[in-house]
Parts: structure tokens; sequence; C-alpha cells
């Protein structure tokens, strides 16, 4: 069995759970101004964590944008 450790060293992503990430953006940003820089509906409609979760698991390209705010916001 291969050993997964190190499997990603220049990915900042790596390890970091799709819930960290939320609840780092919503400590940074409100929830409107996550739905102004990304326009999905669970960041404006009842927006909540465990809504977004929810919704970005089934949707690979909102996630991805998820995660680039997320870089960007870790280098302010």
């Amino acid at each position: 069995m291969k050993n997964q450790q190190g499997a990603q060293p220049n990915n900042p992503l790596h390890g970091v759970k799709l819930i960290d990430i939320l609840e780092h953006l919503t400590q940074v940003y409100t929830w409107e101004e996550l739905a102004s820089k990304i326009n999905i509906n669970c960041f404006k409609s009842n927006p909540s964590i465990k809504s977004s979760l929810t919704f970005l698991r089934k949707t690979p390209w909102a996630r991805e944008k998820v995660e680039q705010l997320y870089l960007k916001s870790l280098k302010k």
C-alpha cells in the first residue's frame, strides 16, 4: 500500500477540509460579500455553512471558485 502522506506537497489545499474553507471565508467576508464575489445561490438565498457544503460537494466548478477565493484570502 502506498503512503499518501506528502503525495501533494505543492498543493496548498492538500489536507484542508471544505468546511474549514467555508468557516474561514465566513469569518473574512459576509455572506453578501461572498455572493458578490462568487455568484452562486447557496451564498444568496438563506446562506448557511450546511447548505453551502451540500451544494459545493455536488458542484465542482463552484467548489473550485470557493477554493480560489480561499487561497486569495490567505494572501491578504
